[in-house]
């Protein structure tokens, strides 16, 4: 193939007095764009939109969760929910952008595997501090898309805590998360220095040379989310009203079934961007594949795990229970996103199915336990997205394991392999061991953190301010309107109307 530069330079060396030196620095200015420069642009053009298609997917998420909280509490508490709903979005926005991307991937002069140490405020934007595939272009697109899973990650304990936290513990605990224990994680696992995860196309990883496979975040981000949930309803304690004087559990339904479907179809159509999003890269045919093989799990384990809970419920109390399919399907989401990328269809439906027992039985133990969660928040993301870290570990496919991780399957010395499949238990093995370490450094932070806020009286609303709602008491007014101009529900009924 013919060199443009050499042929623009052979063409004006004579004005020049045959000095090629002088041609090359000429035709360097304006020397043509070559094919190969015209794909690599577009390659980056196409990883780029690619990322950043996802990350808003992924973002969309807030609305199924806002939809969610909303239709599952009381009405009387519905502003409360949306507006930590919303800022979530914000405060995760600021603490990622300060400090949380440079604990989760900065790479500084010292890198280790505990933390990140560069990037934070963006700072010194550079290739060696993001350590990114070439194909990804400068990079910018990576926080955004990185972003929008801390924001989910920090959402996910408001339904735990939903109808009695004060909202400046929210503030506080919002920031926290996002800051600090979220982005820890990312680095173990995420991150290319991590001492626990499974490094993406570095050709190695850290942990008994296999790492810990969680694909999207089963781990990482619904443990994460889920734990800090269940610290805070423990340290919180349950709602007035939510146990009787035997400790029985007394039915506290939410108020509207509408909103409930609508956020978890919302929240079914952002996994799309959560799970097939997680590959990073779509410009080879292998990274396509597994894009596509992540869309086809992660449907199927919904599908099951909405079956699971439905059948399950209809067993219980004879009759079909929508929010039972509803919780269901998330439930099969959550499990799934940890192996969506290693595991073969048949397989995604197990781990759906199986994942919707774990949610029921965690949430009857709750509730002996007399833990009030309520939107089991804590058992869907923090207990099956353990099950789903477990799960990989069991049946996750020596070559989609290669596909997705830029190994060589025929030249590679080892590649681990799910028990089931034969493997020789070091996945299995660091499955466990990234189960045990999120869940002590996560669940003890943020327990620490509930009971300082606890100690200091400013974690939980006044009894009045509870029983009157926090529409009333803190947002001052309510989140539906009424007829005859009046916009407090309080006023109507005073007036006889």
């Amino acid at each position: 193939m013919s060199d443009p530069l050499q042929e623009c330079i052979d063409a004006i060396k004579p004005l020049f007095g045959d000095d090629a030196d002088k041609a090359a620095v000429l035709c360097g200015q304006f020397a043509p764009i070559t094919v190969g420069d015209q794909l690599n642009d577009a390659v980056v053009g196409l990883n780029t939109l690619y990322l950043t298609s996802c990350g808003a997917l992924v973002f969309v998420m807030h609305a199924g969760f806002a939809m969610l909280c909303a239709g599952a509490i009381r009405s009387k508490n519905t502003m409360n929910i949306l507006l930590q709903t919303v800022m979530d979005a914000a405060v995760s926005a600021i603490a990622f952008y300060i400090l949380g991307y440079g604990f989760a991937y900065g790479i500084g002069d010292k890198p280790n595997g505990f933390i990140g140490d560069a990037l934070f405020g963006l700072a010194r934007w550079a290739p060696k501090n993001v350590a990114l595939n070439p194909a990804a272009g400068d990079g910018w697109q990576n926080w955004f898309f990185q972003w929008a899973f801390a924001a989910t990650a920090t959402t996910i304990p408001a339904g735990a805590v939903a109808e009695r936290l004060n909202f400046n513990a929210y503030l506080i605990y919002s920031f926290f998360i996002s800051a600090f224990v979220y982005p820890v994680v990312v680095h173990w696992v995420w991150a290319s220095e991590g001492w626990l995860g499974m490094a993406r196309y570095i050709g190695y990883s850290h942990l008994f040379r296999s790492g810990m496979i969680d694909f999207a975040g089963s781990g990482v981000v619904h443990m994460t989310g889920g734990l800090a949930g269940l610290a805070g309803c423990i340290m919180v304690g349950p709602r007035m009203g939510r146990f009787d004087s035997n400790g029985n559990p007394v039915e506290m339904p939410g108020h509207s079934a509408t909103l409930v479907v609508l956020g978890t179809v919302l929240l079914w159509f952002g996994w799309y961007g959560f799970n097939p999003g997680s590959q990073l890269l779509i410009n080879t045919a292998v990274s396509a594949s597994v894009v596509g093989r992540a869309a086809v799990t992660t449907t199927l384990a919904g599908a099951a795990g909405c079956l699971s809970c439905l059948l399950t419920a209809f067993f219980r109390h004879k009759a079909w229970d929508l929010l039972a399919g509803c919780n269901g399907a998330l439930v099969g989401f959550v499990s799934i996103t940890a192996s969506a990328n290693v595991v073969e269809p048949w397989a995604a439906l197990i781990c759906g199915l199986m994942g919707g027992w774990v949610f029921d039985f965690v949430c009857w133990v709750f509730l002996k336990l007399r833990i009030d969660d309520p939107l089991s928040a804590a058992p869907m993301h923090a207990f099956c997205g353990a099950w789903g870290v477990f799960f990989a570990g069991l049946l996750a496919k020596r070559q989609y394991v290669c596909d997705s991780y830029g190994r060589d399957c025929d030249n590679t010395y080892y590649i681990p392999n799910g028990l089931l499949y034969g493997g020789d238990g070091r996945l299995l093995a660091s499955q466990v061991i990234g189960i045990i370490c999120i869940f002590a450094w996560v669940f003890g932070l943020m327990s620490i953190l509930f009971a300082v806020m606890k100690v200091l009286k400013i974690l939980r609303i006044s009894a009045e301010e509870e029983q009157a709602g926090l529409d009333v008491s803190k947002h001052g007014g309510s989140a539906y309107n009424y007829d005859h101009g009046l916009g407090k529900p309080e006023k109507a009924q005073a007036m006889g109307l």
